[in-house]
């Protein structure tokens, strides 16, 4: 991968989203960020989506003054979280990235005719070697003296050496130096937490001392190269004495953001209208297009073809319009739901292939998708002790679960922290957009019984410590159900957490059955439900498959689940409807004529996000010249 693929690749992301209404509030407050400044005989291609031309800075800078934007400076923000003055309203911080020349021959001078403050953020190494290959002209040591002497400009660091990518899995993919676990081929092994750990502590603090040796400063603000960070380069970063830092997500900030900003890259060289569209409105809400992929179908034991299955894969998705894939991370060979081998390093289950990562990259940059890695819950065929399993009543006794899922109890704290270390290994060796929960998630009216889950229940929350006796009562049933819902949500919570150490942006989405929407009582056979799920998911993915709920009328059902959604705040914002694209009854693909009447009619009754699962390359499954025609989000104006 090229040195600024992250970058791309983050661009990518940004462009994604379409625009949604949402000014700051008081003490709330805009970063926006800029790179090269180009004149406009310099505008040839092949052209630099994150340059823009001097001409537009100027018209962007002159909007915000006659729109009454008040640009603040990093003490500005620092003052106001020491609760010394307040920020204005409409407030907006400028950054500029990388230390080019431009930045000193035409950004500065429009700093000065507004008086802008801004935040110039420098790479270490760039600034010893001066000329660095594929690097645009840089500003020199003295330059970058001057401008700071002016009192206009921070100088941030952007890492001392972490500017670039490293070998992050076994088929040479280059990822983030400041996320990614180096992979060394010759050894075939990664980096360990230990190795990891001292590498971003050492680079961090070394760029802090670069800048005071060069400036007789220290730097105040870490500007993450690409945008990455996760928990530990944050804590390197404040141990170096940089508490303040920026990525690259879109959106508004408060000051409890300041810790990591985020940040709007203007991208494609906007033009005023474009960049009063993103100011004012900033990108988000996104309506999403899902393809939901088995990787179990991409894996082969030949590895080239496998490539050559992930080649296919890769075009396809491109061409169809989807914008988000969910994608297993797991094996599930036999197809009975159950992790039995992973698609990643990790320290429990066998590795089928280290895929994962490379697939979702691919994706992610060859396709210009989002990708979430879909994972189980609790349903892992694992060497573990039984009583580690739900237990279900049977026979006046708990037993094993015949359930089609072999699921680790939530309840069992061994069996917790054995999932929570399986996402955890996921986060650290994968770098992904979001994360799918199974529907493995469910417990029914007869589980969990086991030992520990009837003690949680009864000194927890109360309920009777024998089952007959919570069984024996409907409101008792309904209690006991709402209770695992909760208890459920709330694991989820904890294996987002362990993500979000180190994949900090990752967004959750879990998989939903339809009865418990339709039919909200029978949250106690299922211990899921819409409210729930919304409280604890960013999306939540609804099995919108009425060929295998056997109904009778497939529109009437799809109609009236959408309405059922709809009944709910943020439930269409939320919702995201998982078309069938196999009729698993009889083992025969939908036929394209029934699943575009059904795409169509989901959109025709409000739905915004749209998925199917499963896709098919082999059988052309839903037929991609069809689906690129109704699939791809029509963009406005």
């Amino acid at each position: 991968m090229r040195l600024f693929a992250h970058l791309i690749l983050a661009i990518a992301c940004l462009l994604a989203t379409p625009f949604a209404a949402a000014e700051t509030a008081a003490q709330g407050f805009l970063v926006l960020n800029y790179h090269d400044i180009l004149e406009e005989e310099e505008k040839v291609p092949p052209f630099d989506r994150i340059a823009v031309n001097k001409l537009h800075l100027d018209e962007h800078f002159a909007w915000l003054k006659k729109n009454n934007y008040h640009v603040i400076s990093i003490q500005d923000l620092l003052d106001a979280m020491k609760g010394e003055k307040a920020l204005p309203s409409k407030a907006v911080m400028l950054s500029f990235d990388d230390g080019y020349q431009s930045f000193y021959t035409r950004v500065m001078p429009l700093l000065k005719k507004y008086k802008y403050p801004a935040t110039l953020a420098v790479v270490g190494t760039w600034l010893e070697q001066q000329n660095v290959p594929g690097v645009k002209p840089l500003m020199t040591p003295a330059q970058i003296r001057e401008v700071m002497d002016t009192g206009l400009v921070e100088i941030a660091s952007h890492s001392y050496d972490l500017h670039h990518g490293i070998p992050a899995n076994p088929q040479g993919n280059q990822q983030s130096a400041v996320t990614a676990r180096l992979y060394s081929a010759e050894y075939d092994e990664y980096e360990n937490d230990e190795s990891y750990r001292k590498r971003i502590f050492q680079e961090i603090d070394k760029s802090s001392e670069q800048l005071f040796q060069q400036l007789g400063k220290r730097p105040r603000v870490m500007v993450w190269p690409y945008g990455e960070y996760n928990a530990i380069a944050l804590e390197a970063a404040k141990m170096a004495g940089m508490r303040l830092t920026m990525g690259l997500n879109d959106g508004a900030n408060t000051l409890a953001d300041a810790g990591v900003m985020k940040r709007m890259m203007i991208t494609d060289d906007a033009n005023v209208a474009q960049f009063a569209e993103i100011v004012k409105n900033q990108r988000d809400g996104q309506e999403l297009r899902v393809a939901h992929v088995d990787m179990d179908y991409i894996y082969d034991e030949d590895e080239d073809q496998t490539t050559r299955n992930l080649t296919a894969l890769v075009e396809r998705i491109k061409a169809s319009g989807a914008n988000t894939v969910y994608l297993q991370a797991f094996s599930d060979p036999d197809g009975d739901g159950n992790a039995e081998q992973l698609y990643f390093p990790n320290r429990h289950l066998p590795v089928r292939r280290d895929l994962f990562n490379h697939v979702a990259l691919q994706l992610r940059t060859r396709a210009g998708v989002k990708v979430y890695a879909w994972m189980p819950i609790m349903a892992y065929k694992a060497d573990v002790p039984l009583k580690w399993y739900v237990k279900e009543w049977r026979e006046g006794e708990p037993q094993l679960s015949r359930h089609i899922y072999t699921r680790l109890s939530p309840f069992n704290p061994e069996a917790r922290q054995y999932v929570g270390e399986i996402y955890e290994d996921l986060a650290k060796h994968c770098d992904f957009n979001g994360v799918l929960f199974h529907d493995d998630g469910i417990l029914s009216d007869f589980e969990d019984v086991s030992p520990q889950a009837m003690e949680f229940s009864h000194g927890v929350w109360g309920l009777p410590a024998e089952f007959d006796k919570i069984h024996a009562s409907a409101d008792l049933r309904l209690r006991w159900a709402q209770h695992k819902t909760e208890l459920i949500g709330q694991f989820t919570d904890y294996l987002a957490d362990k993500v979000r150490f180190y994949r900090p942006y990752i967004k959750t989405a879990r998989n939903f059955y339809s009865l418990p929407l339709l039919k909200p009582y029978s949250e106690e056979w299922y211990a899921q439900s819409f409210p729930a799920f919304l409280k604890h998911y960013d999306y939540v993915a609804v099995e919108a498959m009425p060929f295998m709920e056997e109904a009778e009328d497939p529109k009437k059902w799809l109609t009236e689940l959408v309405k059922k959604t709809a009944e709910y705040p943020q439930g269409l914002d939320k919702m995201v409807f998982e078309l069938q694209a196999v009729d698993w009854k009889t083992q025969k693909d939908i036929p394209m004529q029934t699943f575009t009447e059904q795409f169509q009619l989901l959109k025709k009754q409000g739905a915004k996000h749209i998925g199917y699962y499963p896709d098919n390359l082999y059988h052309d499954q839903p037929k991609l010249e069809e689906l690129k025609k109704y699939f791809p989000v029509i963009k406005k104006d």
